[in-house]
């Protein structure tokens, strides 16, 4: 299918592997001109020059660190008329609510709540004057399978679902759209690290948890970047205009609700 997008220009957070990494290069694959942004710059650039092999397409790599004012300004200056935003981020750690501080609960909605909210307001009343944007979340599926030891990001990614909920029916008039994406397991370094944090309370090993999260998805397998990389490069095709304030998952069925 031809996604209309050729031309186009798109900004990328948390998009130097994973998840990120994959939505940057299937929007490559499709013309899109792709500004990547991570905090680690090493990575970054080694994953501006993969995406450039194998798309030839235009890669423009920026450190920085979103949660920041500063780091927020050096992506827009490097893209400062998106047609295609992603917000993504890894999320925090497990752990016990009781150990949590106020500063652990104001680090998690910089990153997974404040941060996005600030990108989509820089950006989107541009994307409403030029009569298109696409504007998508990568949240996780805890916002509907709420996860005890994730309560960090339980809290701060439903925040900004239900921020998205007030305003994305307004941009849609203007060809724009707001949609999260709720992935349940992947195989990424972020899935590698939550098990890695759940190993000193449950007293199994890494091997035992991978394996226990496989076969208790109906589909009995993690899902791969890619996968979710053709359904977030779909929704920002010039085809998907009429879906807007969606929380989408990719989750091979774990879900156990019928609505």
């Amino acid at each position: 299918m031809e996604l209309g997008l050729k031309g186009r220009k798109a900004l990328l957070t948390g998009a130097s592997k994973g998840m990120g990494k994959a939505c940057a290069l299937a929007l490559s694959r499709e013309g899109v001109d792709v500004t990547i942004v991570a905090r680690t710059a090493a990575t970054l650039e080694a994953t501006a020059d993969d995406i450039r092999s194998q798309t030839g397409g235009r890669v423009t790599p920026v450190p920085a660190d979103i949660t920041t004012a500063a780091g927020r300004a050096a992506a827009l200056a490097a893209c400062p008329a998106p047609d295609i935003l992603l917000n993504n981020a890894a999320g925090k750690p497990p752990g016990d609510f009781h150990d949590w501080t106020r500063d652990d609960w104001i680090a998690a909605l910089d990153l997974m709540m404040l941060a996005p909210i600030e990108m989509i307001k820089a950006t989107v009343d541009g994307m409403q004057e030029r009569r298109f944007g696409r504007i998508v979340n990568i949240a996780s599926r805890s916002v509907k399978i709420a996860q005890p030891e994730l309560g960090l990001s339980n809290g701060a990614r439903s925040g900004l679902v239900g921020f998205v909920a007030g305003i994305a029916r307004k941009t849609v008039a203007h060809n724009v759209t707001i949609n999260t994406l709720l992935p349940g397991i992947f195989d990424t370094d972020a899935q590698r690290e939550h098990l890695q944090g759940m190993l000193a309370s449950t007293g199994k090993t890494f091997d035992q948890l991978w394996q226990e999260r496989e076969q208790s998805n109906p589909a009995k397998r993690y899902g791969q970047p890619e996968e979710i990389a053709a359904y977030f490069a779909f929704l920002c095709s010039a085809h998907a205009g009429y879906i807007t304030a969606q929380n989408l998952l990719i989750d091979g069925g774990s879900y156990p609700g019928t609505y």
